[in-house]
């Protein structure tokens, strides 16, 4: 017969559970404090566009999201790690072969699809900022195939 666990009040993770309950609560506090501080600055931000014109409709505003960029490449980096799968391939490359070569350079495994979907459109838009400079497009299919131009 398989032995059933027992809680017992004095076991120690209920004191480790206890901690962390009231670090997350502590948390969360300190957010809705955050929250409120930002939604006054915005409050004083709208005063201010009033002031300097009366008729501006601040709803229509978009909230400005915040990229978070990717675990794995430094800002300015993905390019030239693109450029370096490039370099050593034999053949044309979509971004998204680009992106999996560059992870597995790396040693990163266990990617989430997402993670890697995101970072194939970043090394999509540096190729296609630097088409006809440093790469080209091969042919006219679906998805894109690149090279580097010698």
């Amino acid at each position: 017969m398989p032995h059933a666990f027992k809680p017992s009040p004095n076991h120690p993770a209920v004191a480790y559970l206890v901690r962390l309950h009231a670090d997350l609560g502590g948390k969360i506090w300190e957010n809705r404090k955050e929250a409120e501080r930002l939604a006054d600055a915005m409050r004083h931000v709208e005063v201010v566009i009033k002031l300097f014109d009366s008729g501006y409709n601040v709803r229509r505003i978009s909230i400005r999201r915040r990229h978070k960029g990717n675990a794995w490449f430094k800002r300015g980096t993905l390019f030239r790690h693109a450029l370096e799968i490039l370099r050593k391939a034999q053949e044309p490359l979509t971004a998204k072969q680009i992106t999996e070569r560059m992870l597995l350079v790396r040693g990163v495994r266990n990617v989430a699809s997402r993670d890697v979907s995101n970072l194939a459109a970043s090394v999509s838009a540096s190729l296609q900022n630097n088409r006809g400079k440093i790469v080209a497009r091969i042919g006219d299919g679906v998805p894109s195939r690149w090279k580097v131009i010698r």
